[in-house]
């Protein structure tokens, strides 16, 4: 059967040029006197930053390039030398290995010589606590400093006591940044930042909605680029107006029945990371077999509640708090089943991340219970976010195709 060819997305060559634009400001930020640069966690509090008027940096997208582009193999082993274990997060391993060779993909890439020197460092605990941990090296590598907040983990129901101690932490935060850099945070500028970073999110989570109609208008492949603007410029009015234009386009597909993988005939689920150094491979091998992840746990997890009014910390507390990698077991799989449902899931994939065990939910008893509560075929690959050698591709192509096989079996 031949493969059908990919629907590509009109807005993409808009957010192309963005990202030149968003890369090509920071590298001005850090040659400008006037300018300061923040480095900040993918889930951190990046509004606060932008309130302050720092250009922001997220490692953790330079580490997922690192992996896009098979650099990390070569890179981690350096890391590893300075004394961080290779079982830890290849993210880590392979951002702090760039550094210490001087090579980044955003030299190819943007121009750039590699990432912005940081002037202070933030992060937040509730994904991982290897976040402290990277933050760390660069901060000692820079001589900048690096301050977080840490909230409860692994939470069941989020509680006001929860909300209000998150809150205290990030008021401690802005004190320490105005203490540091002799500035004063413009409440009503944060306000603003919160009220852009919820309108982003919220029309990112419509955009993911619209993979619920048959075809799914786009996929986990497409939502793994198309995510960018709600990490790397979340509180801007600019990852609203590409939201905007990214929505109205996949509204048309859904109106005119176009789905991004022609010929659609499974749905699927998938939980966990993704593979950076084989998405091409995988999402050909998903197009090849009519195949279409319809939604994931990862491109959710920039999807807030909306900010409807009133204080912006305590927002801010709330979705650090609701995030699902930061809940408990009981939490995940009534999430799972309700995605499951919601967009009518055939089967799903769990990947197991060697490096990433915050983030893999198949270690611990989820995929055998939601076999059994919700009748459905579950496939668990091994390999890792970054780090390709953990990951077999051979393997990993024939575990899938026999996978499809076995609905097509449930089905007859």
């Amino acid at each position: 059967m031949p493969t059908m060819k990919r629907v590509e997305i009109k807005a993409h060559q808009h957010l192309k040029e963005m990202l030149r634009l968003y890369f090509d400001d920071l590298e001005a930020a850090s040659h400008d006197a006037g300018r300061r640069v923040a480095w900040c966690t993918s889930v951190g509090p990046c509004e606060i930053l932008a309130a302050f008027g720092f250009a922001v940096f997220f490692p953790e997208n330079h580490g997922a390039m690192l992996g896009a582009k098979k650099m990390a193999a070569e890179l981690i082993p350096y890391a590893v030398g300075a004394g961080y274990s290779a079982e830890t997060c290849s993210y880590m391993n392979c951002d702090i290995g760039s550094a210490l060779t001087g090579r980044s993909p955003l030299t190819d890439v943007y121009g750039m010589a590699g990432p912005p020197t940081p002037d202070l460092l933030v992060y937040n605990t509730n994904q991982c606590r290897e976040v402290q941990d990277w933050f760390g090296w660069f901060s000692r590598k820079h001589d900048a400093p690096s301050l977080g907040i840490m909230p409860p983990r692994c939470l069941g129901a989020v509680t006001k006591d929860h909300i209000a101690f998150v809150k205290h932490e990030l008021e401690l935060l802005i004190q320490k940044i105005e203490s540091q850099f002799g500035v004063t945070m413009d409440h009503s500028k944060l306000e603003e930042s919160v009220a852009l970073s919820s309108r982003a999110s919220t029309l990112w989570r419509e955009v993911l909605d619209t993979a619920q109609h048959q075809p799914a208008a786009i996929s986990f492949w497409d939502g793994l680029i198309q995510m960018s603007p709600v990490i790397l410029m979340r509180g801007s009015q600019t990852a609203i107006d590409y939201y905007e234009l990214l929505l109205a386009e996949m509204q048309q597909r859904v109106a005119d029945g176009v789905g991004a993988v022609p010929g659609e005939r499974w749905r699927l689920y998938w939980d966990g990371m993704p593979v950076w150094p084989r998405i091409r491979d995988l999402s050909e091998k998903f197009q090849e077999l009519r195949t279409v992840i319809a939604a994931s746990t990862y491109c959710n997890s920039w999807a807030f509640e909306p900010y409807e009014g009133g204080d912006p910390l305590e927002w801010m507390a709330r979705t650090s708090l609701e995030i699902f990698i930061n809940r408990d077991e009981e939490y995940k799989q009534q999430f799972l089943t309700e995605m499951i449902q919601q967009f009518s899931i055939d089967g799903a994939i769990f990947h197991n991340a060697r490096t990433c065990p915050n983030n893999t939910n198949s270690r611990f008893g989820m995929v055998e219970r939601l076999r059994q509560s919700l009748d459905i075929p579950v496939l668990v690959i091994d390999g890792d976010l970054s780090d390709a050698r953990f990951f077999s591709t051979a393997q990993t192509m024939t575990n899938v195709e026999a996978f499809i096989e076995q609905l097509e079996e449930r089905r007859r």
